[in-house]
C-alpha cells in the first residue's frame, strides 16, 4: 500500500482559456501537475483526483454535468484512480477523501491544483490538521487576480502570499523540478 498520495485539486476545464473562470498560469500549472502525476504513477503512489461541482445550475462555473466541470484532459484519471466529487472549498468536507487516504495507509499528501487561495489552501490546511504530512508543488498550482478594498491584487501576489502562509505552518513547498528530483531518488 502506498504511504504517499498525490491529490490533484480542481484542475478542471472552466479554469482554462475559454472556460467560465480562467486562471492566470493554469496552463503551466497543469503541465507541471501532469509531470508530477506521471512520476506518482511510476512510483506507485495513490493518485486522487478531486473535482468540484457547485450544487446548483446557476453557479458561476463548475455547473453540474457541464464540460467545464470535467477534469482537464492533461491530468485525467486512468484505470482505478479515484475521483472525489466535492461541493465545498475544502476537499475533505462532506467527501470520502479522508477515508480513502486512511484506507490506503497514506501518511503524506502531495497537493497540486487550483485555486491557490481557495481550494488548495483549504485542502492543505485540512490535511495538516488531520495529521497528514503535506507537500505543495507550488508551480503546479494557479489562481487569478483578486480584489480587496478597491485594490486589485495580481494573481502572482495572491499565489505568493498563500504559498508563503502554507509554508510557514502547514506544508513543505517545492517546485516541480525539486519534487521530481527528490522522487526519483527514492
Amino acid at each position: 500500500m502506498p504511504q504517499r498520495a498525490l491529490v490533484l485539486i480542481d484542475i478542471q476545464n472552466d479554469y482554462f482559456p475559454g472556460g467560465k473562470w480562467p486562471l492566470t498560469g493554469i496552463e503551466s500549472a497543469a503541465e507541471n501537475a501532469a509531470r508530477v502525476l506521471a512520476a506518482a504513477r511510476k512510483h506507485g503512489d495513490l493518485v486522487v483526483h478531486v473535482r468540484h461541482e457547485f450544487p446548483t445550475p446557476d453557479a458561476p462555473f463548475f455547473t453540474p454535468g457541464s464540460p467545464g466541470a470535467q477534469i482537464h484532459p492533461q491530468v485525467q484519471g486512468v484505470g482505478s484512480e479515484p475521483v472525489v466529487l466535492k461541493h465545498h472549498v475544502n476537499s475533505f468536507r462532506e467527501t470520502d477523501l479522508r477515508e480513502l487516504l486512511d484506507r490506503h495507509g497514506v501518511q503524506e499528501v502531495v497537493i497540486c491544483g487550483a485555486m491557490s487561495h481557495m481550494c488548495v489552501d483549504a485542502g492543505v490546511r485540512a490535511a495538516s490538521d488531520l495529521g497528514y504530512s503535506c507537500v505543495v508543488v507550488h508551480d503546479a498550482c494557479a489562481t487569478r487576480d483578486q480584489e480587496f478594498a478597491g485594490k486589485v491584487v495580481p494573481a502572482a501576489e495572491v499565489h505568493a502570499a498563500f504559498m508563503a502562509a502554507l509554508q510557514f505552518g502547514y506544508a513543505t513547498l517545492v517546485s516541480t523540478d525539486e519534487y521530481l528530483a527528490a522522487a526519483s531518488g527514492k
